[in-house]
């Protein structure tokens, strides 16, 4: 597993999946929680960005999905890894 694999691609057609199945159901789905911290902007929506680049690696060729477990969604890697990508990622909102 090396999240530098992603491609801006997969990323997309995650993203795709989670407009085609909604938050909620995308999160259950693949076993994420909501993003603490980091979220995924394109076009003015927002996504949870450590789901959507797990999610991203089940879209490339003779890969699976990765598990919230299996990597870190913080500034310094998911966040990080969409932003080499060409995408905004944005800070959560403080409730």
């Amino acid at each position: 597993m090396a999240l530098n694999e992603i491609t801006r691609a997969a990323i997309l057609a995650s993203v795709a999946e989670y407009d085609r199945l909604g938050p909620d159901a995308f999160l259950h789905r693949y076993g994420f929680g909501p993003s603490r911290t980091y979220l995924l902007r394109i076009d003015g929506k927002e996504y949870d960005s450590k789901a959507v680049v797990g999610v991203a690696h089940g879209h490339l060729p003779g890969r699976e999905p990765l598990g919230s477990d299996e990597f870190s969604g913080g500034k310094d890697h998911a966040a990080k890894l969409l932003r080499n990508l060409g995408f905004e990622v944005v800070v959560r909102a403080a409730n």
